[in-house]
Protein backbone atom coordinates (compact mmCIF):
# COMPACT_ATOMS: atom_id res chain seq x y z
CA UNK A 1 0.00 0.00 0.00
CA UNK A 2 3.15 2.45 0.77
CA UNK A 3 4.18 2.03 -2.53
CA UNK A 4 1.39 2.95 -4.73
CA UNK A 5 0.89 5.89 -2.52
CA UNK A 6 4.72 6.67 -2.84
CA UNK A 7 4.52 6.17 -6.96
CA UNK A 8 1.65 8.65 -7.34
CA UNK A 9 2.99 10.92 -4.88
CA UNK A 10 6.57 10.66 -6.94
CA UNK A 11 4.12 11.52 -10.44
CA UNK A 12 2.87 14.51 -8.48
CA UNK A 13 6.04 16.17 -7.64
CA UNK A 14 7.65 19.04 -9.82
CA UNK A 15 11.11 18.84 -10.58
CA UNK A 16 11.64 22.52 -11.84
CA UNK A 17 12.19 23.97 -7.98
CA UNK A 18 14.41 26.74 -7.52
CA UNK A 19 16.01 25.74 -4.12
CA UNK A 20 13.78 28.15 -1.55
CA UNK A 21 15.06 29.43 1.92
CA UNK A 22 13.67 31.48 4.71
CA UNK A 23 14.65 34.69 3.73
CA UNK A 24 14.36 34.81 0.22
CA UNK A 25 12.22 37.04 -1.85
CA UNK A 26 9.69 35.01 -4.07
CA UNK A 27 7.61 35.93 -6.65
CA UNK A 28 4.64 33.27 -7.29
CA UNK A 29 2.58 32.92 -9.58
CA UNK A 30 -0.98 31.09 -8.55
CA UNK A 31 -3.36 29.97 -10.61
CA UNK A 32 -6.37 31.85 -9.10
CA UNK A 33 -10.16 30.76 -10.41
CA UNK A 34 -13.06 33.45 -10.39
CA UNK A 35 -16.89 31.49 -11.66
CA UNK A 36 -15.95 29.75 -15.29
CA UNK A 37 -12.55 32.31 -15.93
CA UNK A 38 -9.41 31.12 -14.44
CA UNK A 39 -6.42 33.76 -14.39
CA UNK A 40 -2.67 34.10 -13.43
CA UNK A 41 -2.09 36.06 -10.24
CA UNK A 42 1.30 37.25 -9.14
CA UNK A 43 2.35 37.00 -5.20
CA UNK A 44 5.37 38.48 -3.89
CA UNK A 45 6.77 38.26 -0.71
CA UNK A 46 8.95 36.94 1.90
CA UNK A 47 9.28 33.19 2.94
CA UNK A 48 9.27 33.14 5.93
CA UNK A 49 8.58 29.58 6.79
CA UNK A 50 8.85 26.17 4.86
CA UNK A 51 8.00 23.17 6.00
CA UNK A 52 9.15 20.33 4.34
CA UNK A 53 7.59 17.06 3.76
CA UNK A 54 7.61 15.50 0.33
CA UNK A 55 4.60 16.37 -1.65
CA UNK A 56 3.54 18.13 1.53
CA UNK A 57 5.88 20.73 1.41
CA UNK A 58 4.69 23.99 2.28
CA UNK A 59 6.29 27.88 2.24
CA UNK A 60 4.76 30.82 3.85
CA UNK A 61 5.14 33.64 2.00
CA UNK A 62 4.52 37.74 3.79
CA UNK A 63 4.15 40.87 2.06
CA UNK A 64 2.90 44.32 2.98
CA UNK A 65 -0.09 45.41 1.34
CA UNK A 66 -1.70 48.52 1.92
CA UNK A 67 0.19 48.99 5.01
CA UNK A 68 -1.15 45.07 6.40
CA UNK A 69 0.79 42.36 6.97
CA UNK A 70 -0.96 39.36 4.39
CA UNK A 71 0.52 36.01 4.91
CA UNK A 72 -0.41 33.09 2.40
CA UNK A 73 0.53 29.78 2.93
CA UNK A 74 1.20 27.30 -0.52
CA UNK A 75 2.32 23.75 -1.01
CA UNK A 76 4.72 23.61 -3.54
CA UNK A 77 3.52 20.97 -5.27
CA UNK A 78 0.20 21.98 -5.80
CA UNK A 79 -1.09 22.59 -9.45
CA UNK A 80 -2.53 25.64 -8.76
CA UNK A 81 0.99 26.85 -8.33
CA UNK A 82 2.14 27.68 -11.62
CA UNK A 83 6.07 29.45 -11.41
CA UNK A 84 7.81 30.30 -8.70
CA UNK A 85 11.15 32.76 -9.04
CA UNK A 86 13.47 34.03 -6.60
CA UNK A 87 13.99 37.57 -6.71
CA UNK A 88 16.67 37.59 -4.23
CA UNK A 89 18.19 35.82 -1.95
CA UNK A 90 17.88 37.23 1.81
CA UNK A 91 20.69 36.85 4.64
CA UNK A 92 18.45 34.51 7.77
CA UNK A 93 20.06 33.13 10.65
CA UNK A 94 17.02 31.08 11.57
CA UNK A 95 14.02 28.79 10.11
CA UNK A 96 11.24 30.50 11.09
CA UNK A 97 11.26 34.51 10.45
CA UNK A 98 7.93 35.49 12.52
CA UNK A 99 10.16 38.33 14.07
CA UNK A 100 9.08 39.83 10.76
CA UNK A 101 5.33 40.05 11.92
CA UNK A 102 6.23 42.95 14.06
CA UNK A 103 8.23 45.17 11.46
CA UNK A 104 6.83 47.31 9.06
CA UNK A 105 8.67 48.77 6.05
CA UNK A 106 12.23 49.34 5.93
CA UNK A 107 12.32 47.12 9.24
CA UNK A 108 11.31 44.78 7.66
CA UNK A 109 13.55 44.07 4.78
CA UNK A 110 16.56 41.49 5.12
CA UNK A 111 20.33 41.69 4.37
CA UNK A 112 21.18 40.63 0.91
CA UNK A 113 23.23 36.97 0.85
CA UNK A 114 26.93 37.77 0.15
CA UNK A 115 28.01 35.31 -3.22
CA UNK A 116 31.44 33.76 -2.61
Amino acid sequence: MNDVLRTLAQEQLKADLPEIRPGDTVRLSVRVVEGTRERIQLFEGTVIRIRNGGIDRIITVRRISSGIGVERTFLVHSPRLEKIEVVRHGHARRAALYFLRERVGKAATLREKRRN
